[in-house]
């Protein structure tokens, strides 16, 4: 049986083993002198004690604690104990009292019937002590269990605050980058309906990698690379002579897992300000990899009248794109840009380790 199928079963068996233990206190335990042989209405009060301290345990972990104390009634919890312990307390009293039981405890010793008979009542203090005892405990393993059950609703609610904000990013870029694909496709079937037909080919292909093959929202290096190739094959459908675009991949190149359309703003935004109709520009991409780590530089060319920032209209931004970084890869990635105004360049600089 494998751990996982166990686990569940952890918390009967603590309860199973800490009630043994107290049965064997109560009920199997003998006192040093074994030639005293007790009378059998002891052994039923024990039994009655043993029983009413395991309806206090639960009383007060599965209805006090959770109903009075960890909701800001703590004097309704206290007055509450105080009730239960009276309970028991008047309880074992009257089977002390309506049996004589500490007459009966006292020929058990001195079968010979000599000596004074105890005074009723010798049982209070170690019968009050097993009761606090006993609370105590319940009381204990309730915090900590509503702690811990706190502690993963918490992080619960921030995985899922997290995962929503993640598919709030990713739906951005989706929308922005396909609709423009799709007015590139539609300008190309009134050129070359052979092109137009690949290009919906490489597109449905884009899709699918999107929204199917990795519903997780992670997918292999190789799979956001090729994505990659794919963007920049298809968005120079609609480019002039003037625009030189070059893309450097690693070699050999090692699978990894990583975030899906991670560095496709990076590449849209290097498009989306790097290009002109009228005047020579290039873009450079260059993907390094170092075992698990990759470096991911995108240069283009910025002119006057565009915005090099990625914060203006241009996907899903700077920002979102900051802020994926750091949900998925907190502490793990650098990211820096720059404006180069000696070779008029606007730089985009990632280092991520994907490990």
């Amino acid at each position: 049986m494998s751990a996982k199928t166990i686990r569940p079963y952890v918390p009967i068996l603590i309860h199973v083993l800490g009630w043994g233990l107290l049965l064997f206190t109560f009920l199997l335990y003998q006192p040093l002198n074994s030639e005293v042989i007790f009378p059998d209405l002891f052994w039923v009060k024990q039994g009655l004690l043993c029983l009413l301290l395991v309806g206090a345990f639960y009383l007060n972990s599965e209805v006090l604690a959770p109903r009075l104390l960890f909701r800001d009634k703590t004097g309704m919890y206290l007055g509450a104990l105080v009730l239960v312990v009276s309970g028991i307390l008047l309880t074992i009293w009257a089977f002390e009292t309506y049996f004589d039981l500490h007459i009966l405890m006292h020929r058990a010793y001195n079968p010979d019937g000599g000596g004074k008979p105890p005074r009723p009542g010798r049982w209070f203090q170690p019968t009050l002590l097993s009761i606090l005892f006993i609370l105590g405990i319940s009381t204990s393993i309730t915090s900590v269990r509503t702690w811990q059950r706190d502690a993963q609703l918490r992080q619960n609610l921030e995985q899922a605050k997290v995962s929503s904000e993640l598919l709030f990013l990713k739906a951005q870029i989706n929308p922005h980058f396909f609709f423009n694909t799709l007015n590139n496709i539609y300008a190309l079937t009134l050129i070359d309906v052979t092109k137009a037909r690949e290009a919906l080919h490489r597109l449905s292909r884009m899709m699918r990698y999107v929204l199917y093959e990795n519903p997780n929202g992670t997918g292999q290096l190789s799979q956001e690379i090729a994505f990659v190739q794919d963007y920049i094959e298809l968005m120079q459908l609609r480019l002039t002579d003037k625009v030189t675009v070059t893309f450097t991949q690693p070699t050999p190149l090692r699978d990894a897992p990583i975030a899906t359309m991670l560095l496709l703003p990076f590449v849209e935004n290097a498009f989306k300000h790097g290009i002109s109709a009228l005047l020579p520009s290039r873009i450079e991409i260059d993907i390094a990899q170092t075992g698990k780590h990759i470096r991911v530089q995108v240069r283009n060319t910025v002119f006057p009248e565009k915005s090099p920032s990625l914060e203006v209209n241009s996907g899903i931004g700077l920002t979102n794109t900051r802020r994926r970084l750091d949900l998925l890869y907190p502490g793990h990635y650098q990211l820096a840009t720059t404006r180069d105004t000696t070779n008029q360049e606007y730089v985009v600089d990632l280092s991520l380790d994907l490990s």
